[in-house]
């Protein structure tokens, strides 16, 4: 976003400020795409959408990017 806003006027300054955990929004398919990645979502989501994703992972029906 930072370079869009550069590129469209040289003039403007962003400054992004990570907001808590609590008050962020995690979209699903960046969950499923960290996941199918071998990364970790512990704390992310429930467990037993962590389970979920390993039963689907296993069966080769986890989609990505879609």
């Amino acid at each position: 976003m930072a370079l869009m806003n550069r590129q469209l006027d040289p003039e403007i300054e962003t400054l992004y400020m990570m907001p808590s955990v609590h008050y962020s929004f995690l979209n699903s398919g960046v969950v499923k795409e960290v996941f199918s990645l071998g990364g970790s979502v512990t704390g992310l989501v429930p467990e037993i959408v962590e389970k979920k994703l390993r039963e689907k992972l296993k069966q080769g029906r986890l989609s990505v990017g879609k």
